[in-house]
């Protein structure tokens, strides 16, 4: 009875602390931890928000990278903070890929973190080296058909959005090309801008450029209809693969347990970052399109897809390298 009642008077005395906990945040600066390489989409976008949140939260907002395994080391580091408030999670469509391609984590997406909203969601576009002897997507599936297993493709580590969009796209063209997994997008494009890899699917708001100065071949993009940033280039789907589609979406979360008042004021103030006439003008001619939302409808939406890439892992074959 003792250690019940001790119990009961915690717990009260955590509920009465809660409002004043929730009124004082912030008092010192916010770290949004991006658990892949610099320069892609998800560094970018963090420094995005990280720039105009500092202004109504009243604190600094600083990014850090912290690449590796497939976005584990970043989001182990979040999952494992203070659930103050000051540590976020930058994440992606890989963090619902990982739940089934890599079960052994040392967390547990749903259990160990706090969504608070999605951020943006864009195509992919799929590109080759020069060299690549494939004019458009009709040609290269012949090419890896004619030449299995002799050409690659690379990605920013196992289970991101790169890795299962080349891993949807062999299920579903029947062509059998070997996956070369880097520890970050940067790495990736460095090996498929130097020709060490042939083909790699990026997003669109970081490789277009590359594609528009000849540096790649761009032989299709990833969504249902196209691109506005690309609108010449056709879809996957289009070119060659029917029903093909693939994508790479942003969101952020917190350490699970921290105050949802906490919570509510950063998807509050994200929001209205994402919402603003200047965000979606910019993001547009990059070719995202922003996907803010309410705490829970983000909950609803990773926990769906969290069951749909677990079908699409189990269809594709999908594995770790």
């Amino acid at each position: 009875m003792n250690r019940m009642l001790k119990w009961m008077w915690l717990l009260l005395g955590a509920a009465l602390a809660w409002p004043a906990l929730a009124q004082t945040w912030p008092a010192k600066t916010i770290k949004i931890i991006v658990p892949y390489g610099a320069g892609g989409p998800a560094d970018i976008y963090a420094r995005y928000l990280g720039q105009r949140l500092q202004g109504p939260l009243g604190q600094s907002v600083v990014v850090e990278d912290r690449p590796g395994g497939g976005s584990i080391i970043g989001t182990d580091a979040v999952a494992k903070s203070a659930p103050d408030g000051y540590t976020l999670l930058m994440m992606s469509n890989t963090h619902t890929v990982n739940e089934t391609l890599i079960p052994k984590k040392p967390f547990e997406l749903m259990r160990d973190l706090a969504p608070i909203t999605g951020v943006n969601y864009s195509d992919l576009i799929m590109v080759v080296h020069p060299s690549v002897p494939a004019a458009n997507l009709k040609e290269f599936i012949a090419l890896a058909k004619a030449r299995p297993r002799d050409l690659n493709y690379a990605s920013s580590g196992p289970g991101t959005p790169y890795h299962m969009a080349g891993e949807l796209f062999k299920a579903m063209a029947g062509v059998d090309i070997v996956h070369v997994p880097y520890k970050g997008s940067d790495g990736a494009r460095v090996g498929i801008l130097g020709g060490q890899v042939q083909m790699m699917f990026d997003a669109i708001t970081t490789m277009a450029a590359n594609a528009r100065a000849g540096k790649v071949k761009a032989l299709a993009t990833s969504g249902k209809t196209r691109s506005s940033v690309a609108p010449d280039i056709p879809t996957v789907a289009e070119a060659g693969v029917p029903g093909y589609e693939s994508g790479i979406w942003l969101g952020l979360m917190a350490p699970a347990g921290t105050l949802r008042p906490v919570l509510e004021r950063i998807n509050a103030e994200v929001n209205k970052v994402i919402d603003a006439p200047e965000t979606r003008e910019a993001w547009a001619k990059q070719g995202a399109s922003p996907m803010g939302m309410p705490i829970d409808a983000f909950d609803r939406f990773l926990r769906a897809e969290i069951v749909k890439w677990a079908d699409v892992v189990r269809r594709s074959g999908a594995k770790v390298d």
